[in-house]
């Protein structure tokens, strides 16, 4: 699977571009931006990206109108097309954002039902419509909204005909923009039948589409297995990635990998490929949530080297912040142009390592060396043997443990380490160390 040797770059279009928050139903090209952007991509060395959405909603994009239209405020599907044909060019694979368990207040079909009311033919494409209640909309009817959110109308998948309706939707965006993947959207909320079909009738249409669903929490094999997705978000570690800095207990991010992927037989996802991120749209920057600066680097390296796919969202490889306090604008703006800095360098190496090392992309997971200030894991397959360290200390610390070899390239910057007489990791550093086999 052609993701599992990917690094993502995330973009939420609507924000990136600039569009109005409210869909005004202005035809503005704002979508031709991001082929502005590939040469950064490029610079950083991403394979992949994953859109937000990008189809006609009414507000924020997870509130579709029309799901065969790219939304009015980014442009028309011909914009869209010649930007995926862009990125395609470049050797960018391009995932977009399946939002399949609600719609739209504006979606066609629901608007059916709030003028039709009994007499609507669609009255069975939504969950639980009961014309005796009523919503905060007061249109004289209730219906399930997700998570109380009755902007957001459930879709009834165990319907066939609405099944039938996403699946062929999905099958125009692999006919007109050649996508090469899905992010579910809300995956934990959806009918699992209807994962079943979404995943056959995927692979149907590319052997090597990649379903990877939105989980917070839970056994995640529910949904990742041989018969549903390829992978799922790995929120059970994002929390841990920077609590791990902030209280200098890196104790927490290494069990909570050693409990995912670790060697003992209980293990819940060993041989499994998450989705990494140190943030998304919606939580705050990790520049932001990051107590000491100088941890940002190393988060990166800790994400990069821990097993997964690493996913970097447009802005935070150079440092920009924003809180969730501060709301959905802050988190999903519009930025001019790319910044290129120090730490983006520093994550283009990391890049670069990921991609090329098989122990990174496949490696198992073992913990060396393990204090609250500084970890050292091993990715090992039967080919390759990578040992990731990272000191967040302020202060040098020397490592004493069997390297089992002399000497190691770096892969991040290319030099010789010598392993006789213990292993000195300076302050606030990090390292990916390819063992001689």
């Amino acid at each position: 699977m052609w993701a599992y040797e990917s690094v993502f770059y995330q973009i939420y279009p609507l924000g990136f571009c600039g569009a109005p928050f409210e869909n005004d139903g202005v035809l503005e090209h704002r979508i031709l931006k991001v082929k502005d952007w590939i040469p950064h991509m490029q610079k950083l060395g991403v394979n992949a990206i994953y859109f937000s959405p990008v189809f006609e909603s009414d507000t924020h994009g997870y509130n579709t109108r029309d799901y065969r239209r790219l939304d009015t405020r980014l442009g028309t599907n011909e914009d869209f097309k010649e930007v995926c044909g862009a990125l395609h060019q470049a050797g960018i694979r391009v995932v977009l954002d399946g939002v399949f368990n609600h719609v739209g207040r504006g979606f066609g079909p629901f608007q059916d039902v709030v003028q039709n009311r009994e007499n609507s033919r669609y009255t069975g494409w939504f969950y639980r419509i009961d014309f005796g209640g009523n919503s905060n909309y007061n249109d004289g009817l209730w219906y399930e909204g997700w998570e109380g959110n009755y902007d957001l109308v459930k879709l009834n998948l165990q319907n066939p005909e609405v099944a039938d309706y996403l699946l062929e939707s999905v099958k125009y965006w692999v006919d007109e923009f050649d996508i090469d993947g899905l992010r579910l959207d809300v995956a934990y909320s959806l009918d699992e039948g209807f994962v079943r079909k979404l995943h056959d009738y995927t692979k149907g249409l590319k052997e090597d589409f990649y379903l990877l669903g939105e989980m917070l929490h839970g056994d995640y094999n529910r949904l990742m297995n041989d018969a549903m997705l390829d992978s799922a978000t790995n929120y059970e570690c994002y929390k841990g990635l920077y609590s791990s800095f902030n209280s200098m207990n890196l104790f927490e991010i290494v069990h909570s990998l050693l409990r995912q992927f670790g060697p003992e037989n209980w293990t819940l996802y060993r041989g499994k490929h998450l989705l990494s991120f140190v943030d998304n749209h919606d939580v705050t920057r990790v520049a932001s949530i990051l107590s000491n600066e100088k941890h940002l680097p190393l988060i990166y390296a800790l994400m990069f080297g821990m097993p997964g796919i690493p996913c970097i969202y447009y802005g935070s490889e150079w440092g920009e912040k924003a809180e969730k306090h501060q709301g959905d604008p802050a988190l999903r703006p519009c930025l001019e142009a790319p910044v290129w800095n120090e730490l983006c360098g520093f994550i283009s190496k990391l890049v670069q390592a990921k991609l090329h090392s098989e122990a990174l992309n496949y490696g198992a997971f073992r913990s060396v060396v393990l204090t609250n200030k500084q970890c050292i894991f091993e990715r090992k397959t039967d080919t390759e043997r990578v040992l990731v360290a990272i000191n967040a200390d302020d202060q040098d610390y020397v490592a004493h443990f069997d390297a089992g070899c002399g000497q190691a390239e770096d892969l991040i910057t290319g030099e010789l380490h010598d392993f006789g007489g213990g292993s000195t990791l300076p302050a606030y550093s990090a390292f990916f160390w390819k063992m001689e086999r």
